[in-house]
């Protein structure tokens, strides 16, 4: 048997490409601590998320290759690992968190408060380090979905400054105005009450290190909405919307707004929530009751991705009542949650490989 070298396995290695990214994996640096004793090759391949979808296909590529233009008789242990891209540098706000993500939605009662609690449960149990504000100030949800709503965050100093330390469940960092008023109170503030308090989410907050920031914006288009833009460079934006056509007006105006060239941020892509109905007894059946196909038109219209679509079942509203994310359990619901979190995370690479930076909005007006 010839001497494997380093040289031979990265040649073959040079072969592989991610599927994503339309690079080699040598090219993209993305093979590590290569080290070869005999016939034995090791080396850690670094993913662009830990939630990447085809982590399985790109390994079996690599161990292909190395059979193939290596040795047949070559023994290779190969770890899969990531190091979640990122596009933000030297920000001033918010230094260490990689990814900011919007979640928004045309109008209320489509479930974009369910799709951003449950995103960010589903990136922390794959491994991503992952924040979730509650930016809806009129109308939290966060502490009901996460069964915290007695919970309060605590407060420490740093450099003679007061700081809020967000709740932590399922792994997933939290902060809401459902934690600092009382439940039973309403927020009757207007608009730049409203815009300061998501400036003190994000300013006056103690989030460490994240990989990516869910801001789970209000329905519409709003203040609240112009606040995130101008305050900090958005990676990208998710919209959320329901099939019937009344829900699609709507959607279409949130994904106009972040395509606005003043505003520029890119559109992730669509979720269709509440796609079709699924009877838990009957988990292979699928019924179009809000009709089919509207959140795919409107990501070919706006020639943005479509994310995937998630059921109606009871079991959704139960979770969210209870406190208890779907993704967390084991039906279909969770399986569809987690495959809408990969496919985010897979748009969050490739946005961040094949598009500048966001750039903080200057709106004077």
């Amino acid at each position: 048997m010839a001497e494997i070298t380093k040289e031979l396995v990265l040649k073959a290695l040079s072969t592989v490409e991610d599927p994503d990214l339309k690079k080699d994996l040598v090219s993209l640096g993305m093979i590590e601590d290569l080290k070869i004793d005999g016939n034995k090759v090791s080396f850690s391949v670094v993913l662009t998320t830990p939630a990447c979808p085809l982590k399985e296909i790109i390994k079996r590529n690599c161990e292909n290759a190395l059979f193939e233009q290596v040795s047949e008789d070559i023994d290779s242990d190969i770890f899969m690992t990531s190091n979640v891209t990122t596009i933000r540098d030297n920000a001033p706000l918010l230094p260490s968190v990689k990814n900011i993500i919007a979640v928004a939605s045309g109008k209320g009662g489509v479930g974009k408060s369910t799709v951003a609690a449950n995103l960010a449960v589903s990136l922390a149990k794959k491994g991503a380090k992952v924040g979730l504000i509650d930016a809806d100030i009129f109308g939290p949800s966060v502490p009901t979905m996460f069964n915290c709503e007695h919970e309060q965050p605590g407060v420490v100093e740093r450099m003679g400054k007061n700081m809020i330390v967000p709740i932590q469940q399922y792994g997933v960092k939290l902060i809401s105005i459902g934690f600092l008023a009382p439940a039973d109170n309403a927020v009757v503030w207007r608009g730049p009450m409203a815009s300061s308090a998501l400036k003190q989410f994000l300013s006056d907050t103690v989030w460490g290190e994240l990989d990516y920031l869910l801001i789970d914006l209000p329905p519409g288009t709003s203040d609240i909405h112009l606040t995130l833009v101008q305050s900090v460079p958005v990676t990208g934006a998710v919209v959320v919307s329901t099939p019937q056509k009344v829900a699609l007006i709507d959607a279409q105006k949130g994904v106009a707004m972040f395509k606005q060239p003043q505003i520029n941020v890119p559109v992730l892509g669509i979720v269709e929530n509440m796609a079709y109905f699924t009877p838990e007894e009957l988990p292979n059946n699928k019924y179009y009751i809000f009709g089919e196909g509207g959140g795919r038109n409107l990501a070919e219209k706006f020639d943005v991705p479509f994310l995937g679509q998630i059921p109606i079942v009871q079991s959704i509203r139960e979770s969210g009542d209870n406190g208890y994310p779907a993704v967390l359990k084991d039906d279909v619901t969770a399986a569809s949650f987690s495959e809408l979190a990969e496919s985010l995370a897979q748009q969050v690479a490739i946005r961040n490989a094949n598009q500048d930076k966001t750039k903080v909005v200057e709106i004077k007006a």
